[in-house]
């Protein structure tokens, strides 16, 4: 089944086509391993500062990013889908790393607060320049534990990408906080530095379990800290939750939600622990000294919390997001559309197009992870990108695939057409018996909307995607190779070239 990943973990890997990996980061830059055809690797950023990486660049070079290499951008794409971008910001640091952790986060008694500023401006105005961006969408600040950062960095940083470009006056700024950092005074103040909207790190409604996964605030501070959060930010709360716990039953799960409901705000993200390799909670598990509950028992939990949120007037509009009274979160919305976003801070994820370097295809780019050689490289070039690789129209449609039939309303022939003009969601996956199976136990369901999988199918989206996967790229492959001229020209395989490196020039 396809689990909505933790916080910081990683969910298990999907089996997808003959042997091969994807590793699609999730929420809070967590990662997932998917294997996909013929050995290709992927990184597919999906919440917050999700990242993506896909089977990159795959032919001789005459084809990539949108179009023919050259520089000609598709008329489909208009002028505002071409030059908006998210921002997303990633303060690094920690107070303590939880056991069930293990990304790009650092425990620092001392942070030069003054010097991660000083970075994140700069990067700031470097990627904003090098993307020409016009319109910043939305910004999230993600971590790590944002709400560790002085308010005032928060809101310097704000105030340089107002006025390096245009931000909406209603624009949604969110940031991730723990309950621990989360006191009512300075969460006041990040909301004077500008914050819209806050995500806020609960985890659990329990003391023991809170002390199992090694989380440095307490039930009731993290009641406490959701009342003050809901009066600075009434409907623009969001609370995250974890499930799959040590020693969970369905029925304690039930009855801590049903309590979480009725205190919350207007949105709520779950995720189901997963365990990984060089954690503390690993090693427990592996040591038989916490065992975790089995798979069926995943699964009541998961539709458990369907049942309830539902109840509770909650839509789920997306496999691990529910929200009421509209209070989706746009952010994250942007990234599952497959839209542009800059990445800002160490280890941050980012997909756009370099105007600022005259170029027209869309390049996938990753910040330098250790905030000391971010920084050292940030003051030397004005940036720390340390890879970035030319994304072909083939991986941009592979990334709309996975990331947009996680929403509830899939991805629509508008969409879709936006980003593959010659290849319509038909022809791109309808020819596959397996896709027309799914089709027939409705557990997808293609039609004059778009591509959606069913309530049902929802929950079993790492069960579906190997064959979408897969018969999207026989299908490109075969339009790519019809359309080509009569020159002999014979696409490369699947997954045969790889162009990355790293990136210094300013």
């Amino acid at each position: 089944m396809l689990w909505p990943c933790t916080a910081h973990c990683l969910m298990h890997p999907l089996r997808l086509a003959r042997n091969c990996t994807v590793s699609l980061p999730l929420a809070r830059n967590c990662s997932v391993s998917l294997p996909l055809a013929r050995n290709c690797t992927i990184s597919l950023p999906l919440v917050r500062n999700c990242t993506v990486s896909l089977p990159l660049a795959r032919s001789s070079g005459q084809f990539s990013g949108w179009g023919l290499t050259g520089g000609q951008v598709p008329a489909y794409l208009d002028e505002a889908t071409l030059h908006q971008a998210a921002l997303y910001v990633h303060w690094p640091f920690c107070e303590r790393r939880c056991t069930y952790c293990n990304f790009n986060k650092y425990i620092s008694p001392s942070v030069d607060h003054d010097a991660m500023r000083d970075g994140l401006l700069r990067e700031t105005e470097t990627l904003l320049s090098v993307s020409q961006v016009k319109e910043i969408t939305s910004i999230f600040f993600g971590g790590g534990t944002p709400s560790l950062a002085r308010p005032s960095t928060i809101a310097r940083v704000l105030e340089t990408v107002a006025r390096v470009t245009h931000v909406p006056h209603d624009v949604e700024i969110s940031m991730e906080a723990n309950p621990t950092s989360a006191a009512a005074s300075r969460l006041a103040e990040f909301k004077e530095a500008g914050i819209t909207r806050l995500s806020l790190g609960v985890q659990a409604l329990c003391d023991r379990d809170l002390r199992i996964l090694g989380r440095d605030h307490t039930a009731q501070e993290a009641l406490r800290s959701l009342e003050e959060a809901r009066k600075l930010f009434p409907g623009n709360t969001s609370v995250d939750i974890i499930f799959g716990r040590p020693g969970q039953s369905v029925e304690s799960w039930e009855e801590e939600l049903e309590e979480l409901v009725a205190l919350c705000d207007h949105h709520v993200s779950l995720y189901q622990l997963t365990l990984e390799r060089g954690t503390a909670l690993y090693k427990q598990v592996q040591e038989q000294a916490l065992s975790i509950p089995e798979q069926e028992k995943l699964a009541e939990m998961y539709q458990a919390a369907r049942r309830i949120l539902g109840m509770a007037g909650f839509l789920q509009y997306e496999v691990s997001n529910f929200a009421k009274s509209g209070a989706v979160c746009e952010h994250n919305l942007g990234y599952w559309r497959g839209r542009q976003y800059l990445g800002v801070g160490p280890g941050a994820h980012g997909r756009f197009i370099p105007w600022g370097e005259e170029k027209s295809l869309r390049e996938a780019r990753i910040q330098t992870l250790e905030p000391d050689n971010w920084l050292r490289e940030v003051r030397q070039f004005g940036h720390g990108t340390r890879k970035r690789v030319q994304q072909t129209e083939l991986d941009i449609l592979e990334e709309l695939l996975v990331l947009g039939l996680r929403m509830n309303d899939g991805i629509t022939h508008q969409l879709w057409l936006q980003c593959s003009p010659g290849l319509s969601l038909q022809e791109a996956v309808g020819d596959s018996p397996e896709v027309k199976q799914y089709l027939e136990k409705q557990l997808l369901v293609l039609d004059n909307r778009g591509l959606r999988c069913s309530w049902e199918g929802l929950a079993l989206l790492d069960m579906l995607l190997p064959a979408l996967l897969l018969q999207l790229q026989l299908s490109y492959q075969k339009s790519v190779t019809h359309s080509l001229p009569s020159t002999g020209f014979v696409p490369q395989e699947l997954g045969s070239t790889t162009i990355a490196h790293t990136y210094r020039e300013t």
